[in-house]
């Protein structure tokens, strides 16, 4: 098993880490290849790290109670003061191993090579990352208890949604702040505290809203509250099914408006953040107009949510918000995002 392979290098598992990212998210990929190093593999490895935690708990032949146990079991082979190992873990994730595994279930399957990369990070960046990536493992593992009973998550209401989406991205918001702010002045670290939690809830809002009917079928999750669609006369069951597009559009504008309030938060935390450490503007501004730009689709054709499974940009747009980035100067992330929000980049 892949498990037991120890003739690797480091620099065979570093290449490994980055090959990976760019198979399991096409987000995170345009993300570390506009980055440089240092910063470019501790957000790949830190990535991962959450991506192994996300897999399981999307998992939907695993039963809840085998995946709390596994995550907490993940969190304690993070924790310096416990003594799980990582091949504790990778031999209880052994039975819940597709035969035929997609790129994120490599991922959860070469877990050891991922904390090994992790622990031979530089600096403070080890220590940085430990923080925000138990958290999200934990209050994973706390949301799947919650709803273990109901077989997969049923978000009831707007805050608790936030407080999942929080445990989901907002950490690494977190993550991303602590690895700069080191070489921060005191004024750009505060602005960036005070936003990191704005940046993230956009970005996760946005993939809650955009994902829904996606989310349901694949993975037995419902993150549309069920307040809101109480509302419309609905419930978490009725997510996704055809007939009840008319009635969905409504609680789908409803997410779509509560990502839209962190759009100014997310740009000041843009806006805060020093270029040092191989960190870049364009690594987090991209994915920050990508998700301009799907607000503004989710705001046109909300109802495409369920008739086709989810609503995303063009890759012409895609490339036309990359292509922004080529130049030395930096554009004017203001003038980007009204222009995106009124259409996309590609068609001015």
């Amino acid at each position: 098993m892949s498990q037991n392979q120890t003739d690797r290098s480091a620099q065979d598992d570093i290449e490994w880490c980055y090959d990976a990212v760019h198979r399991v998210s096409r987000t995170f990929s345009l993300t570390i290849a506009e980055l440089d190093e240092p910063m470019a593999r501790d957000i790949c490895v830190g990535y991962l790290l959450c991506r192994v935690a996300d897999t399981i708990e999307d998992a939907g032949h695993v039963p809840p109670g085998a995946q709390a146990e596994l995550l907490r079991t993940y969190s304690r082979v993070l924790d310096p003061a416990s003594d799980t190992t990582v091949r504790a873990f990778r031999s209880k994730v052994d039975e819940w191993l597709p035969a035929t595994r997609s790129a994120d279930w490599e991922v959860v399957d070469e877990a050891p090579r991922v904390v090994r990369v992790f622990r031979q990070l530089e600096g403070d960046s080890t220590e940085t990352i430990r923080g925000p990536v138990r958290e999200l493992v934990d209050g994973m593992a706390m949301f799947v208890d919650r709803y273990a009973d109901d077989g997969g998550l049923r978000i009831k209401t707007l805050e608790e949604l936030e407080e999942y989406c929080w445990y989901a991205a907002g950490t690494v918001g977190t993550l991303v702040t602590g690895l700069l702010t080191h070489a921060a002045s005191e004024d750009q670290a505060r602005r960036m505290e005070e936003n990191a939690r704005a940046f993230a809830l956009l970005l996760q809002l946005v993939n809650v809203a955009k994902d829904a009917a996606t989310d349901m079928e694949e993975e037995n999750n419902v993150y549309l509250p069920l307040e809101l669609l109480d509302a419309q006369g609905l419930d978490h069951s009725d997510v996704g099914q055809g007939a009840n597009v008319e009635s969905l559009v409504p609680v789908i504008e409803r997410v779509t408006e509560r990502a839209e309030q962190y759009l100014d938060g997310a740009q000041a935390w843009l806006e805060a953040m020093p270029i040092t450490r191989g960190n870049t503007l364009s690594a987090w501004a991209i994915p920050f107009l990508l998700a301009v730009g799907t607000i503004r689709e989710l705001r046109t054709r909300p109802a495409d949510v369920v008739r086709e499974g989810n609503v995303k940009i063009t890759r012409e747009e895609v490339h036309a918000v990359c292509q922004q980035f080529d130049g030395d100067a930096a554009p004017a992330l203001g003038d980007l995002r009204r222009r995106i929000r009124s259409r996309p980049l590609h068609e001015y």
